[in-house]
């Protein structure tokens, strides 16, 4: 498969031979797989403080005896563990401390921190990422993602080098896609309706994903920056994102298949 090449300034150059993993057989139900088993290993863990709620000098201290200073014997209150707040003479103040039931108390069985991933075959891994990679270059699949571009857009495209400037960036990727550029930068609007109110108050879509290779050092407001070896499904999921490759990239790219 070919591509074309296209100059620091946004020219048509040359023509670009892909690597052989952009002729891979795009498998959608691994890919969808290993997209769901992604999300078990890039979870983020949390759990509470160890010590939380058993910091208190509570437990044991009130006792059930007769006869005895500090006891809680005769005063038909329950043997909950207790802090002292104050006391006169031989009255006590207290407070319930420790259990759950109490403020400020150890919660019941919270969350440990510890999670199982799902396991998935290295075969299928490599599957994946080549039915990922190879969906970038296919047509249908673009168009199959962005429903409402109406022209067959320009897949995938290949750049030399990027501009140092940002504007000149946004003139060379305008002049590139043309009547595809609105969906080029990432546009965060406020979402319409009740999600507002529930922790999902803004919509943004995903942008251009400008692959670059290790030694390239690529900055552009609005625009995702992978290197090759950060690549991950969630990336390129769903199929058929807008893609951008560097020279560079390509080479790295011939081990991936």
């Amino acid at each position: 498969m070919k591509a074309t090449l296209y100059s620091k300034s946004g020219e048509k150059k040359s023509d670009v031979t892909l690597p052989a993993v952009f002729d891979s057989k795009i498998r959608q139900d691994i890919v969808q797989k290993y997209f769901e088993a992604e999300k078990f290993v890039l979870r983020q863990r949390y759990s509470s403080f160890d010590e939380a709620g058993k910091r208190h000098s509570a437990s044991g201290i009130i006792s059930h005896r007769r006869h005895k200073w500090k006891t809680a014997y005769g005063k038909g209150i329950s043997r909950a563990p207790r802090k002292i707040m104050w006391r006169r003479g031989t009255q006590f103040y207290w407070i319930g401390a420790e259990v759950s039931s109490a403020r400020g108390g150890r919660t019941i069985h919270g969350p440990q921190g510890l999670y199982t991933g799902r396991k998935i075959n290295s075969k299928e891994k490599k599957i994946a990422l080549s039915s990922a990679l190879a969906s970038t270059a296919s047509k249908d699949h673009v168009l199959s993602r962005y429903s409402t571009i109406a022209d067959s857009p320009l897949v995938p495209v290949v750049m030399e080098s990027f501009p140092e400037k940002t504007k000149e960036t946004i003139k060379v990727l305008e002049n590139i896609y043309g009547s595809t550029f609105d969906k080029v930068f990432k546009i965060k609007k406020v979402r319409a309706g009740k999600g507002k109110r529930r922790s999902r108050k803004y919509k943004e879509n995903a942008g251009l994903l400008v692959v670059t290779a290790k030694d390239e050092n690529v900055k552009c407001a609005g625009l995702e920056v992978k290197k090759v070896s950060e690549l991950r499904i969630r990336d390129l999921y769903p199929l058929g994102r807008l893609v951008l490759y560097t020279q560079k990239s390509l080479k790295e790219l011939e081990n991936v298949a």
